[in-house]
Parts: structure tokens; C-alpha cells; sequence
């Protein structure tokens, strides 16, 4: 075989075993290994190759902001600032209809600046507010999609796992990502209240009976309570991205100060015991390893397809072909890979292959990175695998409530998410103008 061909197998058979269940950072290992020794018909060189990956692919000073963004999560967490914050939206949209609604996509998106990750915003807000909207009225199918959909901000909006291990096999600027992703994220945020919004005035048969007066959480609440709630959080937030913004943090430092107002604010609401910080310490650790342990076999799998020559093999023939071509190919791909992986493995199996041609048609590979995530992020919605909606179900206290449920109840927020992506295509300053 070529190298190309020995290339091409490596990827079939990489998605092949991710599709049947082997863990993305074995089927990275393995098949990097394998495809190196092919190429070079030399065990020695393969033997190299994972050596030097495991030695150079995590050495830089910015990995470290991986713990401790993940740490600051952990943190918040268990400080139950999900549930205060959903309090505070619900009081200040309850005379909005669809209000619940709103306020359960306002905190997903404050509560996305402090995690980075959606899984877990699905999970939170799934015992926070769906229970809350079925109770005033919303339909099943609109609660559940409701909490889905918004929780996909956990991975756009910063600090997001998935920007940070796009920038590492990038070799782009986290700091840059991460205030890039600031204007899509409030966009986005936006989409949905816009979507809900829309739904619950002219889609009643869908989205349900609540009144606008129904989407009270606590009408008694006062405003120095609904301070005292929000206030702390927000703090953390603004501390944390505008130091980010004005060049007086580093990703790292971000995330040692985010992980520091954490822990402040979660022992002065009195959630922390020795048990939950020794709790998260330990979850700190084991999502750390693996996310480090992607990268490390994501910069094996690169170089492999590197040294086959594919990325040049591809570029060659897209000649001939425009820019929107390629990006209309590549985000077809994305969604159809959405279908039967996850996002972490989509990310890393296409984006050493798609960066190269993205940078050769001369795109911005900072706004080529958010369109990367928004599409993958579609993925954790749609049927068969979407983990938002297996998230949503896991959590859910109803029983009642299937996973087809869930499925047709993220509808609208996947058209939501695929009008921002071509708004952020057609407009491309919308993504670079804070850089």
C-alpha cells in the first residue's frame, strides 16, 4: 500500500472501532503506532514516535489550564451556584413568556463560564429546571429540549474543554479562542431565548399551557436576596474572563484565579466539607489524566497523518474547488459523524486533517475553530448517541419521559444553532472582533 492508503485505512479503522466501543485514546494509540511502523516499515521509528508524543504533547506551561478549569467546575459544582443562579433568571423573566424557559438558558450560559463542560450543565439543570417547568405547565418534550439544547454552551462559551484540545492540535492561542468564543456564546444564548420565545407564543400545542404570570419561581423574592445569589457568581466571571480579555491573565493564570474564587465561594456558602473537596480533587484528577491522555495520543495520530502526506494529498484534491465548498463538505461530515460519535472523538479524528486545508484556503483558524465546535456540539443532540439528550434521561427523576422525548423536544434549538453557524460563516467578524 501507499502512504496515503495506509493513511486512509488508519481513519476508517479508527472510526470503525470508536463506533463499536474502544476508547478514543486506545484506537489513537494503537492506530498511530501501527500506521508510523507501516509507513516507515521501521518498529524503531513507531517505538519514537510514541515516545516523543508522550514526552513533548503535554510539556507546555498552558496545559495546565486543563486541571484547573476542571477543579474550578468541580467546585462550583457542589456549591450548588446552578440552583441559586436558575432562582435569580426565574424571578427576573417570570412576567416573559416562556420566562422558565429563558432563565433556564441564562444560567446555563453563566453557569457554562464556570464549568466548560456540557454534560454537566445538562445534569444540573435537568433536576434543577425541568421539574420547575412541568410544574408550571411546559410540556414534557419542551422542558427536556429546552435544558439539551442550552446545555451545549457549556463547550462554546470559555473555558471550554473542547476549545482548549482544538487550540492544542491547532497550535492556536487558547487565550485568543477563548475570547472568540465570547460573542458566538452570548449569540447562541441569544438564539434560544429567541427560539423559546417564539415557541411558547406560537407553538402552544408544542411547547404547552404555561401563562406568562406562571413562569413565577419566587414571586417574594427581593432584590438584595436575588444580589446576594447572583452577585458571587458573577463576580468569578467577570474576574476571570476580563483579566482574560485585557491581557492581565494567561489562560493558566484564569484558571488558577477561577479555580481559587471557586473554592473561596464554595466555602463561604458552607457546601464544602472535607469529603466533597477531597471529592473533587480526585474527580480533578481522573478527568485531567484522561483529557491529557487524548492529547497526548491526538499529537501521535497527527503526526501520523503528517508523515503520510494526507493533509497535502487532500489539499490537492480540493484544488480547484472554493473555500465554501470545502467548509460546506466539512460540516456535513461533522454532522454525520455527530450521529455516531462523541464530540471529543470527532474533534480529535478530523481536526488534524480539516486544519491544514483550512489554513491553505488562507481561513482564520480561530473562527474556523468555533464553527468546528458549534457543528460537533449539533452532535451531542442528534439521534442515535446525542449525550446531551442520554445526559438529560440519566438525570431525569420522571421516568415517564422517554428518549424520543428528549429528541423531538432539541428540534428547535439545533435549527437555533445551525442559523448562528451560517450568521457566523457569513459574518466572520462576529467571532474575531473582541481579537
Amino acid at each position: 500500500m501507499t502512504d496515503i492508503q495506509i493513511a486512509l485505512t488508519m481513519v476508517g479503522l479508527m472510526v470503525t472501532l470508536v463506533v463499536i466501543g474502544v476508547d478514543i485514546g486506545i484506537a489513537l494509540l494503537s492506530l498511530s503506532f501501527l500506521g508510523v511502523w507501516l509507513i516507515k516499515d521501521n518498529l524503531v521509528i513507531a517505538e519514537k514516535l510514541v515516545s516523543m508524543a508522550a514526552y513533548s504533547g503535554i510539556q507546555e506551561y498552558v496545559f495546565a489550564t486543563i486541571p484547573l478549569f476542571v477543579l474550578m467546575g468541580m467546585l462550583i459544582a457542589v456549591s450548588d451556584v446552578g440552583k441559586d443562579t436558575f432562582d435569580v433568571a426565574g424571578w427576573a423573566l417570570r412576567k416573559v413568556a416562556g420566562g422558565l424557559g429563558m432563565a433556564t438558558v441564562a444560567s446555563n450560559t453563566v453557569f457554562a463560564a464556570v464549568t466548560g463542560v456540557s454534560l454537566a450543565s445538562a445534569s444540573v439543570f435537568t433536576k434543577v429546571a425541568v421539574p420547575e417547568m412541568l410544574r408550571h405547565g411546559y410540556s414534557p418534550a419542551f422542558a427536556v429540549g429546552t435544558v439539551a439544547g442550552s446545555s451545549i454552551l457549556g463547550m462554546l462559551i470559555p473555558p471550554s474543554v473542547l476549545l482548549i484540545m482544538y487550540g492544542v492540535i491547532a497550535e492556536q492561542s487558547i487565550g485568543k479562542l477563548f475570547i472568540a468564543g465570547l460573542v458566538p456564546g452570548i449569540l447562541m444564548a441569544l438564539a434560544f431565548c429567541l427560539t423559546i420565545y417564539v415557541t411558547a407564543i406560537f407553538f402552544k400545542g408544542f411547547a404547552g399551557t404555561m401563562q406568562r404570570q406562571d413562569t413565577e419561581v419566587d414571586p417574594d423574592m427581593r432584590w438584595t436576596e436575588a444580589v446576594a445569589k447572583f452577585v458571587p457568581i458573577m463576580a468569578l466571571v467577570v474576574v476571570m474572563l476580563g483579566g482574560l480579555y485585557s491581557g492581565v491573565f494567561t489562560p493558566t493564570e484564569a484558571g488558577a484565579v477561577g479555580a481559587f474564587g471557586a473554592l473561596v465561594l464554595a466555602l463561604a456558602k458552607r457546601r464544602l466539607t472535607l469529603a466533597r473537596l477531597w471529592k473533587c480533587l480526585l474527580e480533578t484528577g481522573y478527568v485531567s489524566v484522561a483529557i491529557l491522555f487524548l492529547l497526548i495520543t491526538a499529537a501521535m495520530y497527527s503526526r501520523m497523518i503528517t508523515l503520510a502526506g494526507m493533509p497535502e494529498w487532500l489539499g490537492m484534491m480540493l484544488q480547484g474547488h472554493g473555500e465554501y465548498v470545502f467548509l460546506g463538505g466539512y460540516i456535513v461530515i461533522l454532522l454525520l459523524m455527530g450521529m455516531i460519535l462523541d464530540s471529543t472523538s470527532i474533534l480529535l479524528i478530523i481536526t488534524p486533517l480539516a486544519v491544514p486545508i483550512a489554513r491553505a484556503f488562507g481561513m482564520d483558524l480561530i473562527w474556523f475553530g468555533l464553527i468546528t465546535v458549534i457543528v460537533v456540539e449539533v452532535g451531542l443532540l442528534t439521534p442515535p448517541l446525542g449525550l446531551s439528550a442520554f445526559a438529560v434521561k440519566a438525570s431525569l427523576a420522571d421516568q415517564r419521559i422517554r428518549l424520543a422525548t428528549i429528541f423531538k423536544g432539541v428540534l428547535p434549538f439545533i435549527a437555533a444553532m445551525l442559523a448562528v453557524t451560517v450568521l457566523l460563516i457569513v459574518f466572520p467578524k462576529l467571532v474575531t472582533v473582541l481579537l
